[in-house]
Protein backbone atom coordinates (compact mmCIF):
# COMPACT_ATOMS: atom_id res chain seq x y z
CA UNK A 1 0.00 0.00 0.00
CA UNK A 2 1.06 3.59 -1.09
CA UNK A 3 2.23 5.86 2.40
CA UNK A 4 -0.70 8.60 2.78
CA UNK A 5 0.06 12.08 3.02
CA UNK A 6 -1.67 12.52 6.31
CA UNK A 7 0.46 13.24 9.54
CA UNK A 8 1.09 10.90 12.30
CA UNK A 9 0.42 12.29 15.92
CA UNK A 10 1.21 10.65 18.94
CA UNK A 11 -0.54 10.75 22.28
CA UNK A 12 -3.38 12.68 21.04
CA UNK A 13 -6.53 13.29 23.53
CA UNK A 14 -9.50 11.38 21.75
CA UNK A 15 -11.95 12.98 24.65
CA UNK A 16 -12.33 16.56 22.59
CA UNK A 17 -13.39 13.94 19.75
CA UNK A 18 -16.37 12.36 21.41
CA UNK A 19 -20.09 14.29 22.54
CA UNK A 20 -19.19 12.73 25.79
CA UNK A 21 -15.86 14.57 26.17
CA UNK A 22 -14.29 11.07 27.75
CA UNK A 23 -11.33 9.05 26.89
CA UNK A 24 -7.30 8.64 27.33
CA UNK A 25 -5.40 9.27 24.42
CA UNK A 26 -4.50 7.23 21.55
CA UNK A 27 -0.78 6.07 21.03
CA UNK A 28 -0.69 7.47 17.22
CA UNK A 29 -3.29 9.24 15.50
CA UNK A 30 -4.34 10.29 11.98
CA UNK A 31 -6.70 12.29 10.25
CA UNK A 32 -7.30 11.67 6.43
CA UNK A 33 -9.44 13.83 4.23
CA UNK A 34 -9.51 11.70 1.21
CA UNK A 35 -10.58 8.13 0.53
CA UNK A 36 -6.87 7.17 -0.36
CA UNK A 37 -5.91 8.47 2.76
CA UNK A 38 -8.39 6.64 4.40
CA UNK A 39 -7.60 3.39 2.76
CA UNK A 40 -3.93 3.59 3.20
CA UNK A 41 -4.03 4.40 6.55
CA UNK A 42 -6.02 1.45 7.78
CA UNK A 43 -4.33 -0.77 5.40
CA UNK A 44 -1.10 0.05 6.53
CA UNK A 45 -1.97 -0.37 10.22
CA UNK A 46 -3.44 -3.98 9.00
CA UNK A 47 -0.14 -5.08 7.49
CA UNK A 48 1.49 -4.20 10.36
CA UNK A 49 -0.92 -5.60 13.12
CA UNK A 50 -1.61 -2.65 14.55
CA UNK A 51 -5.43 -2.30 16.08
CA UNK A 52 -7.62 0.39 14.39
CA UNK A 53 -10.17 2.95 15.83
CA UNK A 54 -12.67 5.05 13.58
CA UNK A 55 -13.71 8.80 15.11
CA UNK A 56 -15.39 11.02 12.41
CA UNK A 57 -18.45 12.84 14.50
CA UNK A 58 -17.29 10.75 17.86
CA UNK A 59 -21.55 10.60 19.39
CA UNK A 60 -22.10 7.09 19.82
CA UNK A 61 -18.59 6.20 21.18
CA UNK A 62 -17.20 5.77 24.72
CA UNK A 63 -13.68 5.21 25.52
CA UNK A 64 -11.94 4.25 28.03
CA UNK A 65 -9.73 6.30 30.50
CA UNK A 66 -6.44 4.27 28.94
CA UNK A 67 -6.81 5.27 26.15
CA UNK A 68 -6.48 3.09 22.91
CA UNK A 69 -3.56 1.42 21.81
CA UNK A 70 -3.75 1.23 18.53
CA UNK A 71 -3.74 4.02 15.13
CA UNK A 72 -6.60 6.47 15.68
CA UNK A 73 -7.74 7.83 12.78
CA UNK A 74 -10.02 10.75 12.04
CA UNK A 75 -12.00 10.56 9.43
CA UNK A 76 -12.49 14.04 7.98
CA UNK A 77 -13.77 13.07 4.39
CA UNK A 78 -15.90 15.93 2.69
CA UNK A 79 -18.08 15.94 -0.28
CA UNK A 80 -22.10 15.92 -1.09
CA UNK A 81 -23.07 15.51 -5.19
CA UNK A 82 -26.25 14.85 -6.22
CA UNK A 83 -27.72 13.69 -9.02
CA UNK A 84 -31.55 13.24 -10.67
CA UNK A 85 -33.05 9.89 -10.13
CA UNK A 86 -36.56 8.48 -12.03
CA UNK A 87 -39.17 7.63 -9.91
CA UNK A 88 -42.24 6.38 -10.53
CA UNK A 89 -43.75 8.97 -8.14
CA UNK A 90 -41.86 11.94 -8.68
CA UNK A 91 -38.64 13.51 -8.78
CA UNK A 92 -36.13 11.92 -6.77
CA UNK A 93 -32.45 12.57 -6.08
CA UNK A 94 -29.57 10.50 -5.25
CA UNK A 95 -27.28 11.75 -2.64
CA UNK A 96 -23.89 10.45 -2.32
CA UNK A 97 -22.30 11.51 0.84
CA UNK A 98 -18.81 11.47 2.11
CA UNK A 99 -18.28 9.24 5.26
CA UNK A 100 -16.95 12.15 7.05
CA UNK A 101 -19.04 14.89 6.16
CA UNK A 102 -21.91 16.37 9.67
CA UNK A 103 -25.29 14.46 9.07
CA UNK A 104 -27.04 17.18 10.61
CA UNK A 105 -25.33 19.57 8.24
CA UNK A 106 -26.65 17.04 5.42
CA UNK A 107 -29.55 16.66 6.55
CA UNK A 108 -30.20 20.52 6.71
CA UNK A 109 -29.18 21.26 2.97
CA UNK A 110 -31.60 18.79 2.02
CA UNK A 111 -34.13 19.67 3.58
CA UNK A 112 -33.35 23.62 2.78
CA UNK A 113 -33.49 22.04 -1.12
CA UNK A 114 -36.89 20.47 -1.04
CA UNK A 115 -36.20 17.15 -0.53
CA UNK A 116 -38.19 14.59 1.96
CA UNK A 117 -36.74 11.98 3.62
CA UNK A 118 -34.31 12.32 6.59
CA UNK A 119 -36.29 15.50 8.16
CA UNK A 120 -37.40 13.53 11.15
CA UNK A 121 -33.65 12.48 11.74
CA UNK A 122 -32.68 16.27 12.27
CA UNK A 123 -30.46 17.14 15.45
CA UNK A 124 -28.68 13.69 15.29
CA UNK A 125 -24.86 14.45 16.37
CA UNK A 126 -22.41 12.19 14.25
CA UNK A 127 -21.33 12.18 10.96
CA UNK A 128 -22.86 10.69 7.77
CA UNK A 129 -20.43 7.12 7.74
CA UNK A 130 -21.62 5.87 11.00
CA UNK A 131 -25.52 6.22 10.25
CA UNK A 132 -25.28 2.79 8.39
CA UNK A 133 -23.38 1.26 10.90
CA UNK A 134 -26.21 1.77 13.62
CA UNK A 135 -29.00 2.24 11.21
CA UNK A 136 -29.58 5.11 12.51
CA UNK A 137 -33.54 5.92 13.41
CA UNK A 138 -35.55 8.46 15.43
CA UNK A 139 -39.30 9.65 15.47
CA UNK A 140 -40.16 5.89 13.48
CA UNK A 141 -37.92 6.43 10.70
CA UNK A 142 -34.49 5.07 10.08
CA UNK A 143 -31.44 5.63 7.92
CA UNK A 144 -31.94 2.18 5.79
CA UNK A 145 -35.59 3.29 4.62
CA UNK A 146 -33.50 5.95 2.14
CA UNK A 147 -30.28 4.10 1.91
CA UNK A 148 -29.87 3.38 -1.68
CA UNK A 149 -25.86 1.88 -1.59
CA UNK A 150 -23.04 2.27 0.63
CA UNK A 151 -19.43 2.59 -0.66
CA UNK A 152 -17.22 0.53 1.21
CA UNK A 153 -13.37 -0.93 1.65
CA UNK A 154 -13.22 -4.58 2.79
CA UNK A 155 -9.98 -4.79 4.43
CA UNK A 156 -10.53 -8.92 4.38
CA UNK A 157 -9.97 -8.77 0.68
CA UNK A 158 -8.30 -5.93 -0.06
CA UNK A 159 -11.41 -4.29 -2.31
CA UNK A 160 -13.24 -1.23 -2.41
CA UNK A 161 -17.36 -2.55 -3.29
CA UNK A 162 -20.50 -0.60 -3.40
CA UNK A 163 -23.10 -2.52 -1.42
CA UNK A 164 -26.68 -2.57 -2.45
CA UNK A 165 -28.82 -1.03 1.02
CA UNK A 166 -30.57 -5.04 0.70
CA UNK A 167 -26.64 -6.17 1.17
CA UNK A 168 -25.93 -4.27 4.32
CA UNK A 169 -27.99 -6.53 6.79
CA UNK A 170 -30.39 -3.53 8.49
CA UNK A 171 -32.04 -4.30 11.62
CA UNK A 172 -33.15 -2.70 14.76
CA UNK A 173 -30.05 -0.56 15.63
CA UNK A 174 -28.01 -3.44 13.54
CA UNK A 175 -26.26 -3.85 10.25
CA UNK A 176 -23.34 -6.10 9.06
CA UNK A 177 -21.32 -3.15 9.62
CA UNK A 178 -21.98 -3.39 13.92
CA UNK A 179 -21.76 -6.86 13.64
CA UNK A 180 -18.08 -7.13 11.89
CA UNK A 181 -16.71 -3.64 12.83
CA UNK A 182 -12.95 -4.75 12.03
CA UNK A 183 -13.57 -5.58 8.39
CA UNK A 184 -15.51 -2.85 6.55
CA UNK A 185 -14.33 1.05 5.81
CA UNK A 186 -17.43 3.56 5.07
CA UNK A 187 -16.05 5.56 2.55
CA UNK A 188 -19.51 6.97 1.27
CA UNK A 189 -23.52 6.56 1.43
CA UNK A 190 -25.89 7.49 -1.30
CA UNK A 191 -29.26 8.14 -0.07
CA UNK A 192 -32.72 8.25 -2.32
CA UNK A 193 -34.40 11.58 -1.31
CA UNK A 194 -37.97 13.04 -3.12
CA UNK A 195 -38.26 16.12 -3.95
CA UNK A 196 -42.00 17.07 -2.64
CA UNK A 197 -43.85 19.79 -0.53
CA UNK A 198 -45.10 17.04 2.26
CA UNK A 199 -42.90 15.43 4.89
CA UNK A 200 -42.88 11.74 5.04
CA UNK A 201 -46.04 10.47 7.46
CA UNK A 202 -44.96 11.29 10.88
CA UNK A 203 -45.58 8.36 12.71
CA UNK A 204 -44.62 9.02 16.02
CA UNK A 205 -47.29 10.54 18.91
CA UNK A 206 -45.45 13.14 20.58
CA UNK A 207 -43.91 14.34 17.29
CA UNK A 208 -46.90 14.88 15.54
CA UNK A 209 -48.42 16.39 18.62
CA UNK A 210 -46.02 19.03 18.67
CA UNK A 211 -46.45 20.03 15.25
CA UNK A 212 -50.34 20.07 15.50
CA UNK A 213 -51.07 16.81 13.16
CA UNK A 214 -52.63 13.28 13.51
CA UNK A 215 -50.17 10.11 13.53
CA UNK A 216 -49.50 9.22 9.96
CA UNK A 217 -50.03 12.87 8.33
CA UNK A 218 -47.91 14.68 6.58
CA UNK A 219 -46.85 18.40 6.62
CA UNK A 220 -43.52 20.24 5.34
CA UNK A 221 -40.09 18.99 5.85
CA UNK A 222 -38.90 22.29 7.25
CA UNK A 223 -41.42 22.50 9.70
CA UNK A 224 -40.62 18.89 10.79
CA UNK A 225 -37.15 19.68 11.76
CA UNK A 226 -37.72 22.61 13.55
CA UNK A 227 -40.10 20.41 15.77
CA UNK A 228 -37.52 17.58 15.96
CA UNK A 229 -34.79 20.13 16.74
CA UNK A 230 -37.67 21.28 19.36
CA UNK A 231 -37.86 18.06 20.80
CA UNK A 232 -34.87 16.91 21.21
CA UNK A 233 -33.21 19.96 22.65
CA UNK A 234 -35.80 19.44 25.56
CA UNK A 235 -34.40 16.16 25.90
CA UNK A 236 -31.12 17.04 25.81
CA UNK A 237 -30.19 15.64 22.52
CA UNK A 238 -28.56 18.26 20.59
CA UNK A 239 -25.08 18.79 21.10
CA UNK A 240 -24.43 22.27 22.89
CA UNK A 241 -21.11 22.77 24.58
CA UNK A 242 -22.63 25.00 27.26
CA UNK A 243 -25.15 22.23 28.42
CA UNK A 244 -24.22 19.64 30.18
CA UNK A 245 -26.89 17.41 29.64
CA UNK A 246 -25.86 17.40 25.99
CA UNK A 247 -22.67 16.14 26.64
CA UNK A 248 -23.44 12.08 26.24
CA UNK A 249 -23.24 9.92 23.83
CA UNK A 250 -26.70 9.45 22.32
CA UNK A 251 -30.02 7.19 24.18
CA UNK A 252 -26.85 4.52 25.68
CA UNK A 253 -29.13 1.75 26.17
CA UNK A 254 -31.28 0.30 23.26
CA UNK A 255 -34.76 -0.62 23.46
CA UNK A 256 -35.39 -4.19 24.28
CA UNK A 257 -36.56 -6.83 22.36
CA UNK A 258 -38.21 -9.18 24.14
CA UNK A 259 -40.65 -12.67 23.78
CA UNK A 260 -44.44 -11.48 24.00
CA UNK A 261 -44.70 -13.64 27.25
CA UNK A 262 -41.86 -11.35 28.81
CA UNK A 263 -43.69 -8.19 27.90
CA UNK A 264 -46.98 -9.49 29.20
CA UNK A 265 -45.54 -10.25 32.06
CA UNK A 266 -45.16 -6.57 32.79
CA UNK A 267 -47.58 -3.62 33.77
CA UNK A 268 -50.42 -2.87 31.27
CA UNK A 269 -49.16 0.98 30.91
CA UNK A 270 -45.72 -0.14 30.01
CA UNK A 271 -45.08 0.78 26.30
CA UNK A 272 -44.87 -2.09 24.15
CA UNK A 273 -44.71 -2.14 20.16
CA UNK A 274 -44.79 -5.25 18.37
CA UNK A 275 -42.38 -6.29 15.38
CA UNK A 276 -42.53 -7.76 12.23
CA UNK A 277 -40.93 -11.20 13.63
CA UNK A 278 -43.81 -11.35 16.32
CA UNK A 279 -41.34 -10.56 19.09
CA UNK A 280 -42.55 -7.16 21.22
CA UNK A 281 -39.89 -3.86 21.83
CA UNK A 282 -40.30 -2.07 24.83
CA UNK A 283 -39.56 0.84 25.84
CA UNK A 284 -35.63 1.12 27.58
CA UNK A 285 -36.92 5.07 29.49
CA UNK A 286 -39.78 3.54 30.78
CA UNK A 287 -38.19 0.56 32.31
CA UNK A 288 -35.48 2.73 33.74
CA UNK A 289 -38.02 5.06 35.17
CA UNK A 290 -40.19 2.43 36.43
CA UNK A 291 -37.15 0.60 38.51
CA UNK A 292 -36.23 3.70 40.50
CA UNK A 293 -34.23 5.87 38.05
CA UNK A 294 -35.44 9.31 37.78
CA UNK A 295 -33.47 11.85 35.38
CA UNK A 296 -30.04 13.20 36.98
CA UNK A 297 -29.92 10.25 38.57
CA UNK A 298 -26.14 9.57 40.46
CA UNK A 299 -24.66 7.50 42.30
CA UNK A 300 -23.34 10.24 44.66
CA UNK A 301 -24.92 13.95 44.54
CA UNK A 302 -21.18 15.50 43.83
CA UNK A 303 -20.88 12.09 41.37
CA UNK A 304 -19.39 13.90 37.76
CA UNK A 305 -21.82 11.41 35.63
CA UNK A 306 -25.70 11.11 35.88
CA UNK A 307 -28.74 10.76 34.17
CA UNK A 308 -29.44 13.30 31.63
CA UNK A 309 -31.99 15.87 33.58
CA UNK A 310 -34.04 15.88 30.62
CA UNK A 311 -33.71 12.00 29.64
CA UNK A 312 -33.31 8.74 31.55
CA UNK A 313 -31.80 7.18 28.52
CA UNK A 314 -28.82 9.26 28.41
CA UNK A 315 -25.45 9.54 30.55
CA UNK A 316 -24.23 12.71 30.59
CA UNK A 317 -21.01 13.96 31.68
CA UNK A 318 -21.13 16.74 34.25
CA UNK A 319 -17.92 18.51 33.26
CA UNK A 320 -14.95 16.50 34.69
CA UNK A 321 -16.17 13.06 34.07
CA UNK A 322 -14.23 9.99 33.15
CA UNK A 323 -14.98 6.85 31.27
CA UNK A 324 -15.17 4.85 34.64
CA UNK A 325 -17.19 7.34 35.82
CA UNK A 326 -19.98 7.02 32.75
CA UNK A 327 -19.57 3.74 33.14
CA UNK A 328 -20.28 3.15 36.89
CA UNK A 329 -23.69 5.08 36.06
CA UNK A 330 -24.62 2.67 33.75
CA UNK A 331 -24.14 -0.30 35.49
CA UNK A 332 -26.20 0.89 37.84
CA UNK A 333 -28.70 0.80 35.77
CA UNK A 334 -28.47 -2.35 34.14
CA UNK A 335 -28.54 -3.53 37.11
CA UNK A 336 -30.97 -1.67 38.49
CA UNK A 337 -34.00 -2.84 35.64
CA UNK A 338 -32.23 -6.42 35.34
CA UNK A 339 -33.08 -7.22 39.38
CA UNK A 340 -36.48 -5.22 38.67
CA UNK A 341 -37.92 -6.56 35.79
CA UNK A 342 -35.67 -9.26 34.67
CA UNK A 343 -34.93 -7.76 31.62
CA UNK A 344 -30.99 -6.93 30.17
CA UNK A 345 -30.32 -3.78 28.34
CA UNK A 346 -27.62 -3.73 26.04
CA UNK A 347 -25.86 0.13 25.64
CA UNK A 348 -26.33 1.76 21.92
CA UNK A 349 -22.86 3.17 21.85
CA UNK A 350 -19.54 1.67 20.41
CA UNK A 351 -17.44 0.77 24.17
CA UNK A 352 -13.59 0.94 23.48
CA UNK A 353 -11.23 -0.34 26.16
CA UNK A 354 -14.37 -0.40 28.63
CA UNK A 355 -17.64 -2.27 29.15
CA UNK A 356 -20.23 -2.57 31.40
Amino acid sequence: MPETSSELASNVRLAPYTTLRVGGPARTFQEVTTDAEFISAVAGADDRGSPVLLIAGGSNLVIGDEGFPGLTVHVATRGVDLEPADAPDGVQVLARVAAGENWDHFVAQMVSDGYSGIETLSGIPGSVGATPVQNVGAYGNEVAEVIESVEVFDRHTREAKLLAAADCGFGYRSSIFKKDPTRWLILAVTFRLAQRADSVPIRYAELAKNLGIAPGDSTKPIQVRRAVLNVRRHKGMVLDIDDHDSWSAGSFFTNPIVAPDVAASLPGDAPRWPTDDGQVKLSAAWLIEQAGFSRGWSIRPDAPASLSHKHTLAITNRGQASADDVVAVARSVRDGVEARFGISLHPEPSLIGCSI
